[in-house]
């Protein structure tokens, strides 16, 4: 539509723009400084209290380099861990008896039975002793026979003696009498019966003294006889050990395995005594631990163990434990229970695992090096981002647990480990 150029202009006025402004109360003049005022109170509010959650606190630690764990209660098993190695229970070394030249019958490594022949020896020194030694026990021999000999031909003319003069005795008597009565009838002479009479006690004396002698006869062949027998006995001991010396020069595997190290090279001179081989008994196989002194002491024989190497697993109980410490450790042994040890060697390192005991209902949290710190008397419980330090009671350890008598319950959070950044603060605070 076009307008009339000669029309006059009207212009809006503002009676429409224009409100009546009503004068305010006091509450509405002044609520945004009472807002303002709120938020200021609750701020320090917050603020204190933080201030006061958080005072003591001497160190701030980030959560990753610690390791935190829950108190809990449930059943204890006190245990001992090593590192073991496989030894042999049953591994003589055998030894040259005598001086000599030594030929080798089995090589390292060799099965070999008991009383199998592992080194012969040559000792010709011991081999012409023996010969030495069995001549004169033959030619002593030879003398307690003649001793036997001539015990029985003193003894039979011992009792030829006796014999004699007993006869001589019952004629001097017949001629004693014959002489009386020829005396009394006048024949004889009183010095002829005088004579009788001496001839009688002469025969008398000669019985008695042949009785004597046939008395101690015997004594006398028992004494020469033993003392010929004694020589005899004596010489033959030293014959038998110098046979068992000759014997022991063919060296014999005492038990049942292989060949082990050999010590010497074939046909060597070797001297008394040397060392010559070792036979491994791969039957009767130990493992030797060591353990730390504090666990030692718990330690008996007869304690079940686990045994662990190669992806294999084997029962085991303690069949020893040494009562020497040395580096503050004490050596013990471990025995096999299973028969079935194929796959060992010795010297083979395995995981020992000694049982303890065993207990139900205790209240137990990780172990850590929290309990190396300040005597085990102290541990931080984590509440939040907080870690207070608190005294606390701990009683045995195993490999995996610890017992907690006293300052700790279910479901405490504790660290076990990264304690050492602390620096014993009553209080530490915790970054995620």
């Amino acid at each position: 539509m076009i307008r009339d150029s000669n029309e006059p202009v009207k212009l809006r006025d503002t009676a429409q723009q224009d409100r009546i402004i009503q004068r305010s109360g006091g509450w509405q003049r002044y609520r945004r400084y009472a807002i303002a005022g709120v938020c200021v109170i609750a701020a320090l509010a917050l603020l204190i209290g933080a201030l006061v959650h958080y005072s003591g606190i001497g160190n701030s630690v980030s959560r990753a380099n610690l390791t935190i764990a829950t108190v809990e209660r449930g059943a204890f098993v006190r245990d001992v861990a090593a590192d073991g190695q496989v030894v042999a229970a049953v591994s003589p070394t055998l030894y040259a008896p005598a001086a000599g030249s030594v030929t080798l019958q089995a090589r390292a490594g060799d099965a070999v039975h008991k009383a199998q022949v592992l080194a012969v020896l040559d000792s010709p020194d011991l081999t012409a002793k023996l010969s030495q030694e069995q001549a004169t026990l033959d030619s002593l021999r030879i003398d307690w026979q003649r001793a036997q000999l001539e015990a029985k031909n003193r003894l039979s003319q011992s009792h030829e003696a006796l014999a004699h003069a007993q006869v001589d005795q019952k004629t001097s008597q017949r001629e004693l009498d014959r002489s009386r009565k020829a005396y009394e009838l006048g024949s004889y002479s009183e010095l002829q019966m005088l004579r009788a009479e001496d001839a009688l006690a002469k025969a008398q004396f000669a019985e008695q003294q042949a009785r004597a002698n046939d008395q101690a006869v015997p004594d006398q062949n028992r004494f020469d006889i033993d003392s010929k027998k004694a020589l005899l006995d004596r010489q033959q001991y030293l014959v038998t050990d110098l046979r068992r010396q000759v014997d022991a020069l063919q060296v014999r595997s005492p038990v049942d395995g292989n060949v082990g190290q050999v010590q010497i090279a074939d046909r060597a001179s070797v001297a008394k005594d040397a060392p010559l081989l070792t036979v491994v008994d791969l039957t009767a196989l130990e493992v030797d631990i060591q353990v730390q002194e504090s666990f030692a002491r718990d330690l008996t024989v007869g304690m079940s163990a686990d045994l662990e190497g190669t992806g294999h697993h084997w029962k085991g109980i303690v069949s020893g434990v040494s009562p020497q410490v040395v580096n503050s450790q004490v050596t013990a042994r471990v025995r096999f229970v299973d028969d079935k040890l194929q796959d060992l060697r010795q010297n083979q390192r395995l995981s020992v695992r000694i049982f303890i005991d065993r207990r139900e209902n205790v209240l137990m949290v990780d172990r850590g090096n929290f309990m190396d710190q300040d005597g085990a008397g102290y541990a931080y419980v984590v509440h939040d981002n907080l870690a207070q330090r608190q005294p606390v009671q701990l009683g045995a350890a195993s490999v995996q647990k610890v017992e907690i008598i006293a300052g700790l319950k279910p479901g405490d959070q504790v660290v076990v480990s990264g304690t050492d950044a602390f620096n014993r603060v009553p209080r530490v605070a915790l970054r995620n």
